[in-house]
This record gives structure tokens, C-alpha cells and sequence, in this order.
């Protein structure tokens, strides 16, 4: 587990200094070609990981419903994402992973029956190990993509 968690530790921090790099045009721009931006990828990332550790654990995620409606999977990114809004998700890149880590160990995350489900990558999801897991996999897809919207923007 504690390799697991230094990945994600490690992705998230490449993940932040994506804030440093690039101002909020940079981070609402949808190069040609693309359908999505930086600033959507993080928030995605961030929702996902509430989904996939805390909905799969039957437990409420620490993200607004609003965010899920926004950033959730199928969603678009409209431009238009504010400096108030660049400011909270960088906030919750980090803040949630000492959330979760704290949560998983203190038990809360492993003692609960996890609402087993194959995601649409293919991934059999039977237990929060499985979800975070997945979640590194998740997280690196959406990583590679940044990566290549960077060059655009």
C-alpha cells in the first residue's frame, strides 16, 4: 500500500505544477483537436478519485456535487473556469490525498463493503485496493493527455 501511495503522492505533485506553469487562459484553452483543457483534466482526476474510493465505499465524497456535474466523465469544458475555481482544485489535488490516505488508514475506507464494478477501461473493481489502484492507472491516462495539451497552449 505504502507504494501505491507514494505513486499517487508522486503523480499529484507533477499534476500541481501545472498551476505554477500555466495562467488561467493557458489552463481554459481546448487546443485544436482537443475536447478538453489542463484546468478540466485536474478537476476530473480529483472527482474520479472521490468516486472510485469514496461512492465505491458507499461513503459521501469530500467534493460538491457541482464539481461532479462539471468534471465527471462525458463532461466538457466550457473555457470558462475561474481563478476562484484554479485556486480551490489545486487545494483539493493535495488536501484530498491526505483525506483519503488519512481515511484509509484509519480503517474507514477498508472496513466498508466496497460496491464492486468494471469501469469503462475494463477494470474489475471489487475492493477499495482495487479502486485506488485504478485510480493511479486513471490518474497517469489523464497525465499523458496534460502532457500533450501542454504543447499547445
Amino acid at each position: 500500500m505504502e507504494a501505491l501511495l507514494k505513486a499517487w503522492r508522486t503523480s499529484r505533485a507533477v499534476i500541481a505544477t501545472y498551476f505554477e506553469k500555466y495562467d488561467l487562459k493557458q489552463l481554459n484553452h481546448i487546443p485544436e483537436g482537443f475536447n478538453n483543457n489542463l484546468i478540466w483534466n485536474i478537476g476530473h482526476i480529483v472527482v474520479i478519485q472521490q468516486r472510485l474510493a469514496y461512492e465505491g465505499a458507499g461513503l459521501d465524497p469530500h467534493v460538491s456535487t457541482e464539481y461532479f456535474e462539471k468534471y465527471q466523465g462525458g463532461t466538457k469544458p466550457d473555457g470558462k473556469t475561474t481563478q476562484q475555481e484554479v485556486d480551490e482544485l489545486k487545494q483539493l489535488l493535495k488536501s484530498l490525498v491526505e483525506q483519503t490516505e488519512a481515511d484509509f488508514n484509519n480503517g474507514l475506507l477498508q472496513t466498508r463493503p466496497y460496491k464492486e464494478r468494471t469501469t469503462g477501461t475494463g477494470f474489475h473493481l471489487s475492493s477499495i485496493q482495487d479502486a485506488l489502484e485504478f485510480n493511479n492507472y486513471h490518474e497517469a491516462m489523464h497525465l499523458g493527455t496534460m502532457m500533450a495539451i501542454r504543447k499547445f497552449v
